[in-house]
Parts: structure tokens; sequence; C-alpha cells
């Protein structure tokens, strides 16, 4: 628990002087205000990024003077995330690196991980694509292309105060606890240090906003999980190569489907951002009825409130996930079941169906899509 402590001190003040230092500095702030993806009220620093780093790296020196070869470990696969993290960061500062770009520093820092630490994927429990998976060269190439595929996707998600970085931390614990039941301590103490880091950040992001994880910090939370679940089944014959699958559904398949989507219903490039995202629908067709007029309180608030939404969504399969990491078959099941889910949902709700029971707030007005009773 020293992780967690040092690193959730460290990220708290590292991040608080964050704020104070975006609020002078404008490249740093977000003042686009009027994006299909913007939902904040006033400029927002979107640097939150580096107070988690920051805390990383401090609480891995402090490891140091403990358990030395764990914490060169840690601190390797640290090294490894700055190409994809400064790629990120980069972006935050300019607003101008193309999204190809940043993918292939996402899979750069892949192709290191996979190189300095071994981080491949070895299996996924299929008897015939294991057999390809032992070649190593084919395993690294997997394993780089998953975690680009994360990276992105925690991205993705990071559309409202809190959402990615609470929905990873709820992850990170899952990481941690079937980490300690198998004895990893490499995987433990990363999910510890990651989720002190997190906790930090989130006093100053959750519920107000005060900064954001910009799309370094989002993507160094997505190259932690995707390297910390990529060692966590390769070096420990137990843990089913279905448990990462269920853990990291929900971002997975929310970009999936994103894609899909774009590219096939809208005939538009998947690279093009748009505002029907399911945590964007949520917003506008269940939050954004219940909640009040349309000034600054309010919107933050509908801001805030919508991440419980997605929170609960994700945990339909963190909690399988978490309970049943070693058995492949019930893993399979319950990702069947959030795709089932997930479907349902975001069908229901585009189609003005939405359930009455999402509706947490009654008004005077009838939900979206009905009309009121006489």
């Amino acid at each position: 628990m020293l992780n967690l402590t040092i690193s959730f001190i460290v990220s708290l003040l590292t991040t608080l002087f964050l704020v104070r230092f975006a609020n002078r500095n404008a490249a740093a702030t977000d003042y686009d205000l009027s994006g299909v993806q913007k939902f904040h009220v006033h400029p927002v620093p979107r640097i939150g990024g580096v107070g988690i780093v920051a805390a990383c790296c401090v609480a891995v020196a402090a490891l140091a003077a403990r358990d030395l070869p764990l914490a060169i470990d840690l601190a390797l696969l640290l090294a490894c995330s700055i190409v994809v993290f400064g790629a990120g960061l980069v972006e935050d500062f300019t607003k101008h690196v193309r999204p190809m770009v940043r993918l292939v520093c996402a899979l750069v820092s892949g192709a290191l991980a996979a190189l300095l630490l071994r981080a491949t994927v070895i299996r996924i429990d299929i008897p015939f694509v294991d057999t390809w998976l032992a070649i190593p060269l084919i395993g690294a190439l997997v394993a780089v292309l998953c975690v680009g595929a994360l990276v992105n996707a925690v991205n993705i998600i990071d559309g409202f105060n809190g959402l990615a970085a609470a929905a990873a931390m709820t992850m990170f614990a899952s990481l941690g606890y079937v980490a300690f039941k198998v004895g990893d301590p490499l995987v433990l103490a990363g999910a510890l240090i990651m989720i002190g880091a997190i906790l930090g950040f989130l006093v100053w992001n959750y519920p107000y906003g005060l900064i954001f994880l910009g799309d370094g910090g989002a993507y160094f939370l997505g190259f932690m999980l995707a390297e910390l679940g990529i060692l966590l089944v390769s070096r420990n014959p137990g843990v089913s190569a279905w448990y990462p699958a269920l853990l990291f559904i929900y971002p997975i398949f929310e970009t999936a489907f994103s894609i899909y989507r774009k590219k096939y219903l809208r005939g538009m490039s998947p690279a093009i951002p748009d505002g029907i995202h399911l945590h964007m629908l949520i917003y506008k067709r269940v939050i954004r009825w219940t909640i009040g007029p349309r000034n600054a309180k309010m919107l933050i608030q509908r801001n805030a409130v919508t991440s419980p939404y997605l929170w609960a969504l994700s945990l339909v399969a963190i909690v399988p996930a978490t309970v049943f990491w070693d058995h492949g078959t019930v893993l399979m099941f319950f990702l069947a079941t959030f795709i089932v889910i997930y479907s349902w949902l975001y069908t229901a709700i585009v189609r003005f169906r939405t359930p009455r029971w999402l509706v947490w707030r009654k008004t005077d007005e009838p939900a979206p899509g009905r009309r009121p009773r006489r």
C-alpha cells in the first residue's frame, strides 16, 4: 500500500500545481468549447496526464530502495511509455499531431515493451491460434497491435469528467487483485501505483473538471492497462487469456462499434470525430433532459452525472472478469453478454426509446421520444 500512498500524494500535489500553472499557459488549456465532443463550459487544462506520470515515476524511484529488481522492471515499463505519452502530450499542447502519427507512436511503445520486458501475447487459449502465437515474432506483433488498440480505445471513452480515469482505475484494481491471487509482484505493484496516481488526479478532475487527462494521459492509461494485462497472462498460466479481453471490453467494443458506425453506416472516415458515442448519447438524451436549464452550473452537473452511467456499464464486464479470471468459458459468456447489453442500450437510446429506469430524476417534461400523458 506504500506504493499507492506515495503515488497518490505526488499525483494530488502535482496535479494541483498543473491546474494553477495551466491557467497561466494558454497552450496547455483547451479553449475549444464548440466541438462535437466538447461538453465543458470554460477553458480547462488538458495536461492531467503529466501529474499521473510524475506520480508513477516518483513511486517507482521510492520502490527502488525496497526492491531494486522490481523497480527496474517498472522503470523499463515507464520508459517504454514515453513515446506514446510524449506524442499525446505534444498533441495536448499543439493540437496538430496527426492521428496516424500518434498511432505509430503507440505501436512503437508496444514494440519496446515486447523487446525489453517480453510483453508478448503467447496464447488466447485456442489451440490452433496458440500454435502460431508460440512463434515469438507473431506473439510480439499481436501484442503491439493490442497495445495500439487499447491506447486509442481509452482515449475515445475520455469524454466526460472522471469517465476514462475512474473506469481505468477499476480495471487496475481488478488487475491488482488477480495479480495478488497468483503472486505476481510486478503487475501488483504496477496496478497499485496506477490506482494511487489516478486517485490523486480524480480529486481535481471529478466532478468539477478542473483539469482533463488530455491525449497524453489517456494514452498512458491505455498503455499501462494493455501492458499489465499482457504481462499478467504471459507470466501466469493459471490466468485465462479471456480475462483481459472481458476486462477491457467496454473501451474496445466502443471503439470497434464506432469504427463500424462511421465507416459502414455513415460513410465517413473513422478518424473524424462525431457526437454519437454511447456516453454522448446518454448525456444528450438522458442527462440533458433530466437536469435543469442550460446554464454553467447545470452543464457541469450534467457532465459529472453522465460518467456514473458508463462506470456502471463497465462494471458489467469488470466484475465478472475479476470473479471468474481463471474460467475461460464463463468469461466468454460474459463477453457476449456485455456486447448484447451495449448494443441493446445504444439502439434504444439512439431510437429515442430510452428505458425509463435510466432516468434518475423526474421532471414535468416527457421522456425523449415519448408523448406526455393526458
